[in-house]
Order: structure tokens, then sequence, then C-alpha cells
């Protein structure tokens, strides 16, 4: 049922859902740089300090190895580094790691898929995912996920979970056990050396390595430059982002068939147009129409959704973002990570420039299915200066932490962090990069990405994405005051 703008402005009216935090709605909304929605809901400067307060672990101590600084009592350990350790096949590890999820395995191991963002022929890349024989989707793309198997003892393999695909991005864990990973490239056949189509989600089965041959295209979710997915384990419902530009991208909504029952392997029965893909409209409690995102600039805003369908979702003569005309559908620029929790999914805009009417250094949204609401629940604001250590700009990958509130890795200009977020919105630096693949004169560091906790929450598992290093985190972990 469509939920029309009169709809949502009287009950706008009637609740305050302008203005309305719900949940652990709050998590981020006093991050650095973001911006309150009412004078009462302004942070004091205390709780806007990053690095104080008594939440957190307290100060980064420099690493004499120069890959990751962590609070004092921490360490890291590296599981994988592109080049130098080798797959069970005798490859290197494939470089640019990229989003993770991990799994129990079988024995008390712990498994985890790691995407491997490599765009273009392989040619291009010096350590591309290995064409395993029976795993390949096209051979000429450089592109896949690893799965790393961590023992109890903590001896490490790795083998190949698919291969031939392109420029794999975020990806999302289903309730069921698999890994979805996402394309953030939609060459058609015949562009940049491709022998097939791409733009695509595929699942991976991190158990089961026979689940994995032959993989097949879940078109079923369209063909774009797919960033994230994540899968509403109640309703059945699928949620994607884009990561596009020239006009901004959108995120999606799947709902799949009448009677479709999930499950490990059930995605590779359905049709190729099964379901229905749609984008959103989203309109302000005035019942006003929102053409982008980046239109709100308070804390706390709550559009109301509608979904529209995607006319042709495998994009066959028009890219799908550009099939719909100004006032159908509502854009973000640099949609990025996405996380299930709360009963709806967080969904992270990075930031946005000249091309967005608003610019930003990051937001991060609420999506509610229920009450069918996008809630904005941080805006950090434009960071003047990137290079200086201790404001935090461009999220990316997220995830929840089972100590409270969510970490955070950085995507953005200059020196790049993992970070904490308590319940009451105090943030925290984890982890900075110090592996610099710049110069002295013109230091670079890379975004962190594929953020997640082990299962039993005792390691933190984060990657540096260039050159492609996993690396596991532990230390005196504890539940986090709201601040």
């Amino acid at each position: 049922m469509s939920l029309t703008r009169r709809d949502f402005a009287r009950k706008s009216a009637i609740t305050g859902a302008g203005v309305a935090l719900a949940g652990s709605a709050g998590v981020l909304a006093t991050a650095p740089n973001a911006l309150a929605s009412t004078e009462s809901e302004t942070a004091s400067e205390d709780s806007a300090d990053a690095h104080g307060g008594g939440v957190g672990y307290g100060p980064l101590i420099p690493d004499p190895e120069g890959i990751l600084a962590l609070p004092a009592g921490f360490e890291y350990r590296v599981i994988t580094y592109s080049g130098r350790t080798k797959l069970e096949s005798g490859e290197y590890t494939p470089s640019n790691h990229d989003g993770t999820a991990t799994f129990d395995g079988p024995r008390g191991t712990t498994l985890l898929v790691n995407n491997h963002e490599l765009k273009g022929p392989r040619a291009k890349w010096q350590y591309p995912v290995p064409l395993t024989e029976g795993l390949v989707y096209d051979p000429a793309a450089a592109g896949g996920c690893t799965v790393v198997e961590v023992r109890p003892g903590g001896q490490v393999a790795e083998w190949v979970g698919i291969a031939g695909t392109s420029t794999n991005c975020a990806g999302g864990r289903t309730p069921w056990g698999t890994w979805l990973t996402c394309e953030e490239n939609s060459d058609r056949a015949g562009t940049n050396g491709m022998t097939k189509d791409h733009g695509y989600v595929f699942e991976v089965d991190p158990i089961d390595r026979r689940a994995n041959r032959d993989p097949k295209p879940l078109k079923f979710f369209g063909r774009y430059d797919h960033e994230a997915v994540v899968i509403d384990p109640k309703r059945g419902h699928a949620y994607l982002t884009e990561d596009a530009a020239s006009p901004n991208g959108l995120f999606y909504r799947w709902t799949p068939p009448k009677g479709f029952a999930y499950g490990r392997g059930k995605f590779r029965t359905l049709a190729d147009d099964a379901g229905v893909l749609q984008a959103p409209k989203c309109f302000d409690s005035g019942g006003k129409f929102v053409d982008d995102l980046s239109r709100a600039t308070k804390i706390g805003t709550v559009y109301g959704v509608d979904w529209v369908d995607v006319p042709d979702r495998d994009a066959r003569t028009t890219p799908v973002r550009k099939q719909f005309a100004d006032g159908e559908i509502t854009r973000a620029r640099k949609l990025e990570g996405m996380w299930w929790g709360d009963g709806g999914t967080y969904i992270v805009s990075s930031f946005a420039r000249a091309e967005s009417p608003v610019q930003h250094d990051g937001q991060v949204w609420f999506y509610d299915p229920k009450r069918r609401t996008l809630t904005l629940k941080v805006l950090l604001g434009v960071n003047p200066d990137p290079a200086k250590d201790g404001a935090f700009d461009g999220p990316d990958n997220i995830t929840v932490s089972p100590y409270g509130g969510l970490v955070i890795a950085e995507d953005g200009e200059g020196i790049q962090h993992l970070f904490g977020a308590t319940d009451s919105g105090r943030t925290y630096p984890i982890a900075r990069n110090e592996l610099n693949i710049g110069t002295e004169a013109e230091p670079e560091y890379s975004e962190f990405t594929g953020v997640t906790f082990s299962c039993d929450g005792r390691t933190l598992y984060a990657n540096i994405q260039t050159p492609g290093i996993m690396l596991a985190i532990t230390g005196p972990w504890k539940r986090q005051k709201r601040g």
C-alpha cells in the first residue's frame, strides 16, 4: 500500500515525526562536525570531543611497525596481506580488500568472506582474484571474493569463493549465513575487455564450497553500480545502495515474489525478473517532495517514503538511475554501507559536493519499514582540515558493536580512522591507519573497509584497502557508557 504525502503529513502532525528520534537513533547524533536538530539537542563542546570525556579506550598510540595505531592494551594481528600471504592454491592473496562479514565455521573456526574491489581487466592488477576452476563468472574480470578461515590455534587458510567479477564492494550478510557480494561496476560485455555484462549481485556460501560453483548473477536485484545490500529478516525485502553520480544514485527495495521461502541456494531458483525492484520517493512532513537526501540539514529530519517501480531493472538501454525524470524519485550522492538493526536498515551517504543541493561530509539514515520513514541520524559538516587528526569524515562501512553503539570505517580525506559511537552519541577513536602509501612530503592513507566483529564479539576485523590487509584487533573491550 502506498504511503501518500497527505497520510504522512497527517501522521507527522499527530506524532511529531518531523523531529522524532526513535530507538537507538541517537547513536551518531553528536559525532564530530554533526549538526544538531534543535537547540536543546546541540552537543556541548565536551560531548563533541572525539578523544575525551571517559568514553572509548583512550588516546591512540603510534605503531612502531607503521600499520595501525591503537589504544593502550590493544593489539592487532595481520590475517592476510596482498602479495605476502598465500591462498591454499599457492597464489598470493588478492589486493584491494573491501566488504567483509564473519561466520561461525566448523570445529570452532571463524570464517570471513572478503570482497576484493578490483575494477577492469585482469592485466591491470598485480594480484587479481585467481581464476579457480568452476568459480569464474567472467574470465576477463579481476575481482571476486576470498574466504578466510581463522582456526582456534591461530592458523589461517584462504581460498577463492568467486572469481571473474568486477569491483566487488560492500555487499552484505544474509540471515541464513551466506554473503551477497555486489559489483560496483556496470560494464557491458565488450567494454573494458569484459566478456559478460556486469553490475550484479552474487551469493557466496562460506561453508559449502560446492554451492559456489557456476556463479549465477542475481539479476532480479538489478544491474547498476551496487554498493551494499541487507535483507529484512521479517518481511523478506532486500534493500540495496548504489554508488553513482551524474545524476546521483539511488537506494532500492526488492520485494520477493509471493510465497518465496529464503534459504541457502534459493536465490538461484528465481527468474531474472522475479519480484519487484523499486526506488524511493521521499516527502517531508508538509507533503513537499524531496529531490535529494542532502536537503536534510538537521539531525532528526524524518521523510516519508513511497516506492516507485523501476521500469527496466537490467538497464538494457538506459542506466537504472536515469530511467526516472526529475520529481519521480529521491537521489543521494555516494550511497555506501548498510547494516540491518533496530528493526530497520542504516544507510550511509559518505559525502556530497557540488553535484548535490547541499554539501556535507557524511550522513547516516535509518529506514523504518514499518513506518515507511527515513530518519537522519548523523550529518557531518565538511571537514575543513582532513590532514589534521581529530575530526572524522566520510563514513563508509558500519557495524553494530556488541559493546553498544556503532563502529564506523572512515573513507574520507587525509587521515583515516576506525571510530566508535556510543548510544548517546559520544564518539571515540579505535584505530588510525599509519601505513603511508604516498610520500613523506605528501603522505596518503588508504581507507578502512570491512569492519565487522567476530561472532563471539571478542575480535574486531577490519581491512586497509590498499594494498589489501586484513587485521584482527583484540583488547580490553568494554561496554560503553551512554556518555
